[in-house]
């Protein structure tokens, strides 16, 4: 933990205040919404709460990197860089589902220190520091321990975003687990660090998807990693499996290594 990082993190939650309040005033109307060269929705509103949040950081950071869905990246090579998501969940925001969110975290030397999940509909905020602790509306949490692989409960946001290639793979991880709940958004990666589910498996996600998830689950006693058990970093992109211990991890990660 840098010297600096409670300060880092309450300034996290200071613009996390400001999106909410962005996000909570464009619901009251139906929003327009375009589709992305990968065709996943964007709105206004996913810029705008964006375009805040980057004028905030420069003002109070200006040596910081910053990294963000709707605008892409500047100083990826500074110490510390903000990884932004506007709206984690833009078709469940549009649709008026109750699972989005803002999510906003800080990577130190390329690799995620701390993170923000601000869940404006149900008027949740998790916070946490990677290795350090994590928070749920100020009060402290831990990811669910001792669960076996056929017991788990997992969660997975959709499986339209999972590439042919991957397919395969998840389809064994799916049946050696209990159940499997589709469609959460980042808020199944919040009930992971909550301790009220064990796995979150994903594919096709980029950096500022999972940024802040992962720095509130490590700090809530869990493991992030790709699906080879590599640790994400800013260039990453593809496929990622957080599990609420390593003894689970490893297990889920034997199922979904491909069999010759």
């Amino acid at each position: 933990m840098t010297d600096h990082t409670e300060t880092f993190l309450a300034f996290a939650q200071a613009i996390a205040d400001s999106s909410r309040a962005l996000l909570l005033a464009a619901t009251e109307e139906a929003p327009r919404v375009d589709l992305k060269q990968d065709a996943s929705f964007v709105t206004a509103t996913d810029r705008a709460v964006e375009a805040r949040l980057r004028e905030q950081i420069r003002a109070a950071f200006p040596d910081h990197g910053i990294m963000g869905e709707e605008y892409g990246s500047e100083r990826l090579d500074a110490e510390f860089v903000w990884v932004l998501d506007p709206i984690d969940g833009t078709a469940a925001w549009v649709a008026g589902i109750p699972v989005y969110g803002t999510l906003i975290s800080l990577a130190h030397g390329g690799k995620p220190l701390l993170g923000v999940i601000d869940l404006p509909a149900t008027a949740e905020r998790l916070t946490g520091i990677s290795g350090q602790g994590a928070w749920h509306n100020g009060k402290p949490i831990r990811c669910r321990k001792g669960t076996a692989l056929a017991d788990a409960y997992m969660t997975s946001s959709n499986p339209r975003f999972i590439p042919e290639a991957d397919r395969a793979p998840f389809a064994r991880l799916d049946g050696a687990v209990q159940f499997t709940q589709y469609g959460g958004s980042c808020y199944s990666y919040a009930c992971l660090a909550r301790g009220r589910t064990d796995l979150a498996v994903d594919a096709g996600f980029d950096a500022y998807d999972l940024f802040a998830p992962t720095a509130i689950i490590e700090g809530a006693g869990g493991v992030v990693t790709d699906w080879q058990g590599g640790p994400l970093d800013l260039g990453w992109r593809g496929c990622v499996i957080a599990a609420g211990d390593r003894a689970l991890h490893e297990s889920a990660l034997e199922a979904l290594a491909v069999r010759e």
